[in-house]
């Protein structure tokens, strides 16, 4: 039976989301392997053993000492959303210690998890998505050119974060400031959008090296101004309606158009691609490569509806790591 470590928890906002994940994928994989959920908060690396013990992480090889067993791991499953698990951080310390990780490689997440870095890479291939304005800590914003630029309602979000932490919609000049302020408090980097008008649309892929599976789409439809936090993980703030109810012909174009983001991005394992449908017309957003595990998370749903098992699920991209 194979040794592996579920790691979660991470360095951003989205810890406890993480932390969430992390236990649900560990408790589902637990009949299949050797399976240790993993801590990481800084430099603070521990397991919890039954008993309430806590053992550190030993980040030269990445081991545990538990009593007088040293425990080594066949591969790692990373539930970390965020920093430094979905930032390409984590995965180069794996790569340099020989050590297969489910997931995308050290760059792609890197490149996915900059969401100005991602958006240019992907203009070269002329994927439609909304215009946008990159700022960095140290510059000074002009709010007459952003809304020249971008119009109102807009936008403003960090660069690099997810769970919709700092995101703002600005409906009026005089509330740029704030959100701005706001944004810059997750990141020091942050990007202001123009405002998509439509339908929001969920599409997941699971990319083995001998198989792809498409899921279902969902569709989003936010009970507040926006699909922020409150929306996402508090039951009754939204509704996920999976499969989303659309025209054949359009969700298949979303499906398609999601495979092709993924590739020309280099992704592996479990992604998520968001899309606004603007008139008939699917605007990309964003991308996960370590999209959300918890029972409210959108992948699990797709997966029912996929007629597939979690248990399935996740031992497909580990069991990808030996082949």
């Amino acid at each position: 039976m194979k040794t592996i470590a579920v790691v979660a928890g991470g360095d951003s906002s989205e810890y406890q989301i993480s932390v969430k994940s992390g236990k649900s994928v560990a408790g589902i994989i637990s009949s299949l392997y050797r399976v240790y959920l993993i801590i990481i908060r800084g430099s603070n690396w521990y397991w919890e053993d039954p008993k309430g013990r806590y053992h550190t992480v030993d980040k030269n090889n990445f081991t545990l000492k538990a009593d007088d067993l040293t425990i080594r791991f066949d591969a790692v499953f990373i539930a970390i959303h965020g920093k430094p698990g979905e930032n390409g951080m984590l995965q180069g310390y794996f790569d340099m210690l020989q050590i297969p990780y489910t997931g995308s490689s050290s760059f792609c997440s890197a490149l996915t998890f900059n969401k100005h870095a991602c958006k240019l890479f992907l203009k070269e291939y002329n994927i439609g998505m909304a215009e946008s304005i990159f700022l960095r800590k140290n510059e000074k914003p002009d709010n007459a050119v952003i809304v020249n630029k971008l119009g109102l309602p807009c936008f403003v979000k960090p660069n690099d974060s997810g769970s919709s932490f700092g995101v703002s919609k600005v409906r009026q000049a005089g509330e740029l400031a704030d959100a701005i302020s706001e944004a810059f408090r997750e990141s020091d980097e942050i990007l202001i959008e123009s405002f998509m008008q439509g339908r929001e649309v969920a599409c997941g892929l699971v990319m083995t090296k001998s198989r792809k599976i498409i899921l279902p789409l969902t569709e989003i439809i936010s009970k507040n101004e926006f699909f922020d936090f409150e929306a996402k993980y508090t039951p009754g703030k939204s509704d996920e309606i999976t499969p989303a109810d659309l025209p054949e012909k359009l969700t298949d174009e979303i499906r398609k158009l999601s495979s092709r983001i993924a590739d020309l991005l280099g992704c592996s394992g479990i992604v998520r691609v968001d899309f606004i449908i603007v008139g008939n017309k699917p605007l990309f957003l964003e991308i996960n490569t370590v999209p959300g595990m918890t029972e409210e998370s959108i992948i699990p749903k797709q997966a029912a509806a996929a007629g597939i098992p979690l248990k399935d699920l996740y031992s497909m991209v580990i069991e990808d790591l030996f082949v």
